[in-house]
């Protein structure tokens, strides 16, 4: 089971709301903190562990840098994620960019980075030197196809644009010694959300495999292996969380009894969990402004698809709770919507709740990854705020709101004032 909770009380959210105006998401310090700790503690025994945090889930700087403070890099997917992670004082070798379709410009600022360069595909090999000369480490993504199952998220590996197949994988890594390459790691990333602990362990049999047998046909003695992200959490209450120690035990024995032996006991170990670190130290915060009543109730927030996404996209779950109400019977039936032109604008339904009033605040847990990440401006919707609960208990804005003004700042050939932005 998971409790799922609110790291304020409903006194101290009025308090908040009076200040910054809903909707907002807002992230726990202290829990993000633990939770990078514990995934740490876990891995304590690997070689230099490092948690790679997937930018996506949460491109906050403040949020990267915090967790840099307790030892984490980055995985980055785009030019903006590179730079966020150097203003966040991510640096060098710290700093992963995993490839994927790469523009050139990508690959520029992550050599300029000193970052580690992670390829999709066999050639992209030759476009990098083109474009940007060759990194001083240089990994490529495995794509495993049928040995592994995927899931809606990620998709099927056979089906999915992401990596390299076996035979693709060695030609690659032949193909950049001739070229000079020197140091190499090994990645792959298949699985999204998954809370099995044997999809882990084999994940991680199936890449010391792989690396002892760069090791045999090449000569290449990898420097790290990244066994991905896709460490799910319980988004519904019922579920469980993940057992971080018996998925590193489990990888710690997988490693001595196959890496230690091959003289590859001095690899080290990367993840690039974005979801378990951040995810459920997020909630979005909404003010309830209508009630509909036509073939169902309809109980419409001042927040939408906009801000959070997974529902409407994945048909994800996403636990909702009543401030204030918490204790109360869930003995209504709603659908829970937004303002966006979509039908599917829903972050539940047929939801039991509590009864709902004009003006509650309502909680939509575990927004703390792919949420804001996610946000868009289609019908002109604004990106919402996002604060920070720090460890002593204040409030720090860490994004502003959008205004109407940042919307139409790209426009040309309009004034801001004429739009209604002084």
């Amino acid at each position: 089971m998971s409790e799922k909770t609110f790291p304020l009380t409903y006194d101290e959210l009025k308090d908040v709301v009076k200040k910054y105006p809903t909707p907002f998401h807002i992230y726990d310090e202290k829990k993000i903190r633990a939770t990078l700790r514990a995934l740490n503690h876990a891995f304590r025994w690997a070689p230099k562990f490092r948690n790679q945090f997937a930018v996506k889930a949460l491109p906050n700087p403040r949020i990267v840098q915090i967790l840099h403070e307790e030892g984490a890099g980055t995985d980055c997917s785009s030019l903006a994620e590179l730079v966020l992670s150097d203003v966040a004082g991510v640096k060098g070798e710290e700093i992963l960019l995993t490839s994927n379709d790469t523009p050139a410009d990508e690959f520029q600022k992550a050599i300029e980075l000193g970052a580690i360069i992670n390829l999709d595909d066999i050639s992209h090999l030759d476009y990098l030197e083109e474009n940007a000369g060759l990194p001083k480490c240089l990994c490529f993504r495995y794509n495993p196809g049928d040995l592994m199952e995927g899931n809606d998220i990620i998709g099927k590996p056979t089906e999915a644009k992401y990596g390299l197949t076996r035979g693709q994988l060695f030609e690659a890594y032949k193909m950049a010694q001739d070229k000079g390459v020197k140091r190499f790691g090994l990645h792959t990333m298949v699985a999204s959300n998954e809370r099995r602990t044997e999809a882990f362990l084999f994940t991680a049999k199936l890449m010391f495999g792989l690396a002892k047998e760069l090791q045999e046909r090449l000569g290449i003695h990898v420097e790290f292996l990244d066994l991905g992200g896709g460490f799910g959490i319980p988004y519904r209450p019922e579920e469980d969380p993940l057992d971080l120690e018996a998925i590193g035990e489990g990888i710690h024995k997988l490693y001595d009894e196959m890496m230690v032996p091959a003289g590859l006991g001095d690899v080290a170990i990367f993840t690039e969990c974005g979801r378990l670190i951040t995810g459920p130290s997020g909630w979005l915060v909404s003010t309830v402004i209508h009630e509909k009543k036509t073939y169902k109730d309809y109980i419409g927030l001042d927040s939408c698809m906009a801000n959070l996404m997974r529902p409407a996209m994945y048909g994800a779950y996403h636990h909702i709770t009543i401030a204030g109400k918490e204790s109360q019977p869930c003995d209504h039936r709603y659908d829970i919507t937004g303002s966006l032109c979509e039908n599917n604008d829903k972050f539940a339904i047929d939801r039991m709740l509590p009864e709902i009033e004009i003006g509650d605040l309502l909680i939509i847990h575990d927004t703390g990854a792919h949420g804001s990440a996610m946000g868009f401006n289609y019908n002109g919707k604004l990106w919402c705020a996002e604060l920070l609960l720090r460890e002593d208990g204040s409030i720090e804005l860490i994004r502003r709101a959008e205004t109407l003004a940042d919307h139409f700042a790209t426009l040309t050939g309009f004034d801001g004032a004429m739009m209604g932005n002084k």
